[in-house]
């Protein structure tokens, strides 16, 4: 299916060509005319224009009645910089950071023109041909292995982020994707406040968005160590996350069932992993796929991939046709596989001899 893209409109002159005005606008006054994009439990987010620049951003700023926050405010200065410094492609570049004439914190960041997986996944689920059609198996798995590019940087500098979630991953328009929210990673050897657990309120029914002053992560998301409250949470956590974003992708489908936390809880710590091929018994799975979701579903982070470079490496092999490392292939299994990377090898053989061909009838 062809479709047109959006007629971008062009730069306009008169505003790149504008001298600066001799009243220097700086800090919040340079932004006007904020506009609501998203709003969460602890922030809100804009979009405005940065008027020396005339150019689009996003500003983020902490609800009004939390600006006397101390924790709340600890955390909103984390995320920014936080963000800031994983400079990675799949992080989004942060511009400023400083509070507003009203002494409210803010920061703005570069804004994105796309949609979540989250929204994708739903839409493949509701069957919505453009997006069937724009997303297939290996885009979203193309996607996937990007989000864990990101997070192997993010790892590397010690950074675990906590709340990994098909929400909070971003497709861009030109293919980029950006990991968001980096508001409950935890630096590696931060042992403040900000990093406590507190006590949950067991009957939310709030299970796809991250409660604010109750177990990190949201419960749909969260590891079973952090459902257990675990004090010790290192990079395996986000490991499982990626697991239940990876069984969404194969079956469209919740990895938990629940209508509260304690059910959430209960399935995470106590009931049997569902299997992706059981789940949906219509819809073929690939068995080395699935191996590599359920590896890194262990309930018991010792058994899962231990780093994130690991599932990596397999969701790399698996989209280039190559054996994972989790998966045991019968005889029978490494036969059809061989022969159809030599059936792929052939045609390509075949199609650069025949436009060798038809180049060398075309030379004469």
């Amino acid at each position: 299916m062809i479709r047109s893209e959006p007629v971008q409109p062009h730069l306009d002159q008169e505003e790149t060509d504008l001298n600066l005005p001799t009243a220097w606008k700086s800090g919040s006054l340079k932004y006007d005319d904020l506009k609501l994009l998203a709003e969460g439990g602890t922030a809100k987010l804009y979009l405005t224009t940065d008027q020396n620049l005339s150019r689009t951003v996003a500003y983020k700023t902490l609800h009004a009645d939390l600006r006397n926050s101390d924790i709340e405010t600890k955390r909103f200065l984390r995320e920014a910089r936080v963000t800031a410094n994983i400079q990675h492609p799949g992080t989004l570049p942060v511009y400023e950071l400083g509070r507003d004439r009203e002494g409210q914190l803010f920061f703005t960041m570069k804004k994105v023109d796309g949609r979540d997986l989250r929204k994708i996944l739903f839409d493949l689920a509701q069957e919505v041909p453009e997006v069937v059609d724009d997303f297939p198996l290996p885009r979203l798995l193309d996607i996937l292995i990007q989000v864990c590019q990101t997070m192997a940087f993010a790892h590397d500098l010690g950074v675990i982020h906590r709340d990994l979630k098909p929400a909070n991953i971003i497709v861009g328009k030109f293919g980029e994707v950006y990991v968001l929210d980096w508001g409950l990673a935890k630096v590696t050897g931060s042992n403040s406040i900000i990093d406590k657990d507190f006590p949950s309120d067991p009957k939310s029914k709030d299970l796809q968005l991250t409660p604010v002053g109750r177990h990190y992560g949201t419960p749909l998301y969260m590891s079973p160590e952090i459902a257990r409250g675990d004090e010790n949470i290192d990079a395996r956590s986000d490991i499982f996350s990626l697991g239940i974003i990876l069984f969404e992708i194969l079956t469209l489908q919740s990895f938990a069932k629940g209508e509260d936390i304690i059910e959430i809880k209960k399935m995470l710590l106590e009931d049997p992993c569902p299997l992706p091929r059981e789940r949906v018994p219509h819809k073929h799975i690939p068995k080395d796929l699935e191996a590599v979701c359920l590896r890194a579903l262990k309930r018991n982070r010792e058994e899962r991939y231990q780093k994130i470079t690991d599932l990596l490496a397999d969701l790399k092999r698996y989209r280039h046709g190559q054996e994972v490392s989790v998966y045991w292939y019968s005889s029978w299994e490494k036969l059809v596989r061989w022969n159809n990377r030599t059936a792929y090898l052939l045609i390509a053989i075949g199609c650069a001899l025949a436009g060798a061909g038809l180049q060398a009838l075309f030379d004469k």
